[in-house]
């Protein structure tokens, strides 16, 4: 771990920069996560720009991925893991027209888009699973899966009629127990609905306990003939493997107060593909404001959520952020530093 240690008296950029963003307060911190299995038609699209893109960029091939790119840019992509509505509470129905449901938001409206040639999952009816489901930032709630009804067109805007009038799945507080490719994942065991063959989509609901804030997953799937076992649960993933290295500097400080930049570099032979930085303060400290990622605190402990385009570190690439914060007199620099729960070294 390399970190660097700068003292100044600007005062004055120290008041700029404060007006910039407010922190997001722990208790308040958004969640982010989606379905990698079977997979939301976001995270497969974001796999499957991975694989066609170059220089860390995402360049989707799936026609279905790369028409909902054209429609509403790549933020979505680098961003998989927030279709949310923050004000949600429960009322699903109510605040999501017909049409609108995977992808509530301008950010994720066109994965709206009807179409047949999404990626989909094999599964087998009425087989149990192991549904994952990456826990970029975790809270407790409730996760409720839908199916679509016999007879469902997929060329045709998904509607609230189109689905099962209640879910064939549903789970509360599942344990954070999987390591999947980009990060920590729930898994609970569930059983698929039995009957269904072909095309199909899984609509999946995350509904917090502690906020209002509820996450939307369209998951598209074939399900195989009877007697024909499908496609294999994929194997639980090996952990991937992070070397980084971080440099945190102290650009300037002031009675009870500081500004600092923070560097994160991937040191390693593979991209770091969602990322979440940690710290502890030994000193007090507490973040007031920040720019260039989301920021949370809870205690002495600092998380750091990348914004939407920097979620992405190719190998030898970083981001930097940058925040303000304040101290009682003491303020030295934290003495580790984690990405995804790895030390950094």
């Amino acid at each position: 771990m390399r970190t660097r240690h700068k003292v100044g008296f600007w005062g004055a950029l120290a008041a700029l920069v404060g007006a910039l963003v407010v922190v997001t307060p722990a208790e308040e911190a958004l969640a982010h996560g989606g379905l990698t299995y079977p997979a939301t038609r976001t995270y497969a699209c974001y796999v499957n720009g991975l694989e066609g893109g170059q220089g860390g960029d995402v360049n989707p091939t799936n026609p279905a991925c790369a028409a909902a790119v054209a429609q509403g840019g790549k933020n979505a992509l680098w961003n998989w893991f927030g279709n949310l509505i923050s004000d949600a509470g429960g009322r699903h129905r109510e605040i999501i027209p017909d049409g609108n449901l995977c992808g509530p938001s301008d950010t994720f409206s066109g994965f709206n888009l009807a179409r047949s040639d999404w990626p989909t999952t094999q599964l087998q009816a009425g087989a149990n699973i192991t549904f994952r489901y990456n826990a970029w930032a975790p809270h407790p709630g409730t996760w409720s899966q839908y199916i679509t009804k016999d007879g469902w067109d997929p060329n045709q805007p998904l509607r609230w009629s189109d689905l099962e009038s209640v879910p064939f799945d549903e789970v509360t507080n599942p344990p954070i127990d999987g390591s999947g490719p980009h990060g920590a994942e729930y898994t609970w065991r569930g059983q698929l609905p039995s009957g269904k063959s072909g095309k199909h989509l899984i609509y999946s609901i995350w509904q917090r306990s502690d906020s209002a804030e509820a996450f939307y997953n369209c998951s598209d799937v074939v399900f195989s003939d009877s007697g024909d076992p499908g496609e294999p649960e994929p194997p639980e993933p090996e952990p991937i493997a992070i070397d980084c290295a971080v440099e945190y500097t102290k650009q300037s400080e002031w009675n009870n107060g500081f500004v600092a930049e923070v560097v994160l570099r991937n040191t390693g032979s593979a991209a770091i593909s969602g990322w979440g930085l940690t710290w502890p303060y030994s000193d007090g400290q507490q973040v007031t404001n920040a720019w260039g990622a989301s920021v949370a605190q809870q205690g002495a402990e600092v998380t750091v959520r990348s914004n939407s385009g920097t979620g992405h570190i190719p190998v030898g690439g970083s981001v930097t952020f940058g925040f303000q914060g304040t101290h009682g007199g003491s303020n030295s620099v934290p003495a580790t530093f984690a990405v995804n729960d790895t030390l950094c070294s």
